[in-house]
């Protein structure tokens, strides 16, 4: 859990792209500005799904790693799942124990908290994110990419509100981010077009 930060302007800053969680046309977008991110000559991704299965506004992240488990083998490696959250206790050492290839990118997936006009919004931006710091927690900024998923206000009353985040909500933000990511992937390893892009769970 990560706040959405604003500058004076109140302007979110490095911000590349704010979508609607419901759009329908959010796979779609969230593939261009990935697509757009990737660096030429990437071999691998790996995707950070950062979160806690046991708290439904903070499952975002291992929501996307369940989706995405086992779609790109050859090229695609998930981290944080529902089965094995990447939550604050073992983060450090599962990114202490990751060694990453040359020409890897890592996209990192998690809740956040932020302003009333951004709540419930898919939020894309070149960067790491820094896990925690919504819930005060001080973890190791992660990723050269962030989605981020807007679940509540930085006001929120934590102790309540991530315990009963409504479900459809985490739901269809997952649904397409993963989808997204998995559209992003199968363009920018030129699988074919009818590749499954989900697995079903």
């Amino acid at each position: 859990m990560v706040k959405v930060k604003q500058n004076s302007k109140g302007e979110i800053k490095y911000l590349e792209k704010v979508i609607s969680y419901n759009d329908r046309l959010a796979p779609l977008i969230i593939r261009n500005t990935l697509f757009s991110l990737i660096p030429e000559g990437t071999k691998h991704i790996y995707v950070v799904g950062i979160g806690s299965n046991l708290i439904s506004g903070d499952s975002l992240g291992p929501f996307v790693g369940t989706l995405l488990h086992n779609t790109f083998p050859n090229h695609l490696t998930v981290m944080g799942n529902l089965e094995f959250p990447m939550d604050a206790t073992t983060i450090i050492p599962e990114m202490s124990r990751l060694t990453l290839p040359d020409h890897s990118f890592v996209i990192s997936i998690d809740s956040v908290l932020g302003s009333v006009d951004f709540v419930n919004s898919i939020v894309l931006r070149r960067g790491p994110l820094q896990p925690g710091l919504g819930l005060g927690q001080n973890l190791p900024p992660i990723g050269d990419c962030s989605v981020m998923g807007v679940v509540h206000t930085n006001d929120a009353v934590l102790g309540s509100s991530l315990l009963y985040t409504n479900l459809h909500l985490i739901y269809t933000m997952a649904t397409n981010i993963a989808k997204g990511i998995s559209l992003a992937v199968r363009q920018f390893f030129h699988y074919p077009s009818d590749y499954p892009i989900l697995r079903v769970i």
